[in-house]
Order: C-alpha cells, then sequence, then structure tokens
C-alpha cells in the first residue's frame, strides 16, 4: 500500500466526527481546523499541499499546494504524526450536520470525484487534486462549477455530507436527475451532465432552479439530503431584517414588543 493502513470508528449521528487510530509512525492527514481532539503522543505538522507522499522535491510540492488553491482549500495541510508507542487516536470533526463517509480507495478503483469542501481527513499518502468538468453548461451551472475535487490512492477517506447520506450504484446508461447542490462524490466512470428543470414555468416557479445535474452510470454515486448553501441559505432567510434588532418570530406585537421589554434602540 501507498498510504497509511489507519483504523477508524465514526461516532454521533447529527453531528459526527471521526476517531482514527494510529501506530507508531502512521500519519492522518486533514483540512485545518478539522480537529477535535488528539492523544500527547501525536504530534501536529504543516505541510505544503496534501501531505502525500511526494516525489520531485519541491516543484511536486508546489504543484500539490497550487492544485489546491484551486479548489478552494488551503496552501497547507495539517499532519498528525504517532510518535509514541503503541496505539494513538486523534479525532477530526464534521464542519455542520450532516454525515461522515469512510471510502476505502482501493475498494473504488483507486479515485472518486467530490465537490471541493467535502474532504475531512484521510491517511497519509491519499493525494487531492483537481477535476475539471469538461462541459461547459455543466461547470456554469452544476453546482459545483468548473472545479471538483479528485481524490486518489489506496487507502482510507473521509468525506463529510449535509444532512442524511444516500448512495446509489448506477448500472451502465442507468440516470438519475438530482437536484444540483446534492451531488457529494461518483467514480470517475460516470457521467455528469445539466438539463432543464422542465419547461419555463417549471424553471422559473417550481423552487428546484434551472436546472437539474444528470448522472449517468456505470458506477456509484454519493448524494447528500442538505446542502450547506441550501442551509445556509435557509438561516439568511430568517435572520432579522430589521436593522439587528430581532422583531420576535411569531410576535404578534412586532415594533410594540420591542418596546415593552426595553429593546427601544435607546
Amino acid at each position: 500500500m501507498q498510504s497509511d493502513d489507519i483504523d477508524y470508528r465514526i461516532v454521533g449521528n447529527d453531528m459526527p466526527f471521526v476517531e482514527v487510530e494510529l501506530d507508531p509512525g502512521e500519519s492522518a492527514v486533514a483540512e485545518a481546523g478539522a480537529m477535535m481532539y488528539k492523544d500527547a503522543a501525536i504530534e501536529m505538522g504543516t505541510v505544503f499541499g496534501d501531505g502525500s507522499r511526494q516525489e520531485g522535491g519541491l516543484m511536486n510540492k508546489l504543484l500539490s499546494a497550487g492544485r489546491r488553491i484551486v479548489t478552494g482549500e488551503s496552501l497547507f495541510t495539517t499532519v498528525f504524526t504517532h510518535q509514541g508507542r503503541g496505539k494513538a487516536r486523534v479525532a477530526f470533526a464534521a464542519p455542520y450536520p450532516g454525515t461522515v463517509l469512510p471510502l476505502r480507495l482501493a475498494e473504488h478503483g483507486g479515485c472518486i470525484i467530490c465537490q471541493k469542501d467535502s474532504f475531512l481527513a484521510g491517511a497519509r499518502g491519499v493525494r487531492l487534486g483537481v477535476f475539471l468538468q469538461k462541459r461547459i453548461l455543466t461547470g456554469l451551472f452544476g453546482g459545483e462549477g468548473f472545479i471538483m475535487q479528485k481524490i486518489e490512492g489506496d487507502g482510507w477517506v473521509f468525506v463529510h455530507t449535509g444532512g442524511t447520506l444516500v448512495e446509489r450504484d448506477l448500472a451502465a446508461g442507468e440516470r438519475i436527475d438530482v437536484d444540483t447542490g446534492c451531488v457529494v462524490a461518483f467514480h470517475p466512470g460516470v457521467s455528469m451532465d445539466v438539463r432543464a428543470a422542465g419547461g419555463i414555468k417549471s424553471m422559473l416557479f417550481a423552487g428546484e432552479g434551472m436546472f437539474l445535474a444528470t448522472l449517468t452510470g456505470p458506477g456509484k454515486v454519493w448524494l447528500q439530503s442538505l446542502p450547506f448553501s441550501r442551509m445556509a441559505g435557509r438561516m439568511l432567510a430568517a435572520a432579522p431584517q430589521t436593522g439587528g434588532k430581532d422583531v420576535g418570530e411569531g410576535s404578534v406585537l412586532g415594533g410594540l414588543g420591542r418596546l415593552l421589554d426595553g429593546d427601544n434602540g435607546f
């Protein structure tokens, strides 16, 4: 194996985290800010790029870091290495409510394509690259733009999804239509395209957006029930629009209620 052979367990349902167990000398890599806790024997370091074992010196490291910039990630990756004896553990928490999806890349042809902000953590040795949409319309209206993330290797990676996770195994030529924000990951053999969401009336007034993503097999696809953009949109819509003063959700008093409770702005 090119990647470290780590063990893990996933804890929790709505706000899960993944606890990775390392043997001496083994390492896990994660996005900046993902760590929840670690044992004292695990040392934390920062490296250029994706933390994979790079060959070719500085140039390959710069290319790795450049790929991360293109996908909207930080220049650096955090590496957690067990420097002691016995077993040691480090945990990584999901950034918002959802599901942590464990994937052993060797069981998926050594590669998956995923949305660019879904990678949470993985074994040292996995490579994070760039996947460019070949179709212009897919890049413009496919929910993730032209650029998605390609994760390669043979070890474990942990992908975060919003809400409930759905896995579908598509046969050759089988197609499903999906809300563009609900696509999390898919095998490289799956073709992703976009199509109009019905007629003009449906596109304008159905509330499902103007385009749907179409995924055509063969291969596996993973879908999420709650894209972060949808959750953020609902939070923004529910935020007070009164110059920072909350009128009180469900209150029949409105501004009078603020006067009565002392919130009069003076």
